[in-house]
């Protein structure tokens, strides 16, 4: 599962969103969910969204700390806990729950942006300066993702 791109969507009176023809492509893979699993994102202020088998992943990876470690159980808390399945409906859209849109500060757009194995949603002018320094840090540092011995 690949989420590439970025796409700006009208939240309707509703409160549902339709999730990107690309992005549902994506999803339709997965045959045990058809939807998505969001919750806030640990870095930046938007929805962090992704299928059930990155969650899957993820849970595999916290399971293998100490079970009673308290990183365990931030992790779990945070991650696991503080997720919410969204099935799709047969509009491809979601209805995203009101704390989240509240913590992205989305009314009445939404911008997607792919990031590989996982999409975030954003408010689009939160977005776009998040973007604008985005761009920038790839600008100071884009030789680090030169290959090593690619000879370029």
């Amino acid at each position: 599962m690949l989420f590439l791109s970025t796409f700006q969507n009208k939240i309707d009176k509703k409160g549902r969103i339709s999730i990107p023809a690309t992005f549902r492509a994506a999803l339709s893979k997965d045959e045990e969910f058809s939807g998505i699993i969001s919750y806030a994102s640990f870095i930046n202020r938007c929805i962090e969204s992704c299928g059930i088998e990155r969650i899957r992943k993820l849970s595999t990876r916290i399971e293998t700390l100490d079970p009673f470690s308290e990183e365990r159980d931030a992790f779990a808390t945070t991650i696991l806990g503080g997720s919410v399945q969204l099935p799709l409906d047969s509009e491809g859209r979601v209805m995203l729950p009101e704390h989240l849109i509240e913590m992205a500060g989305i009314k009445e757009a939404a911008m997607f942006v792919g990031k590989g194995e996982t999409f975030e949603i954003w408010e689009p002018k939160t977005f776009a300066e998040y973007a604008a320094r985005a761009r920038e840090v790839v600008r100071v540092n884009r030789l680090r993702l030169k290959s090593e011995g690619a000879g370029q």
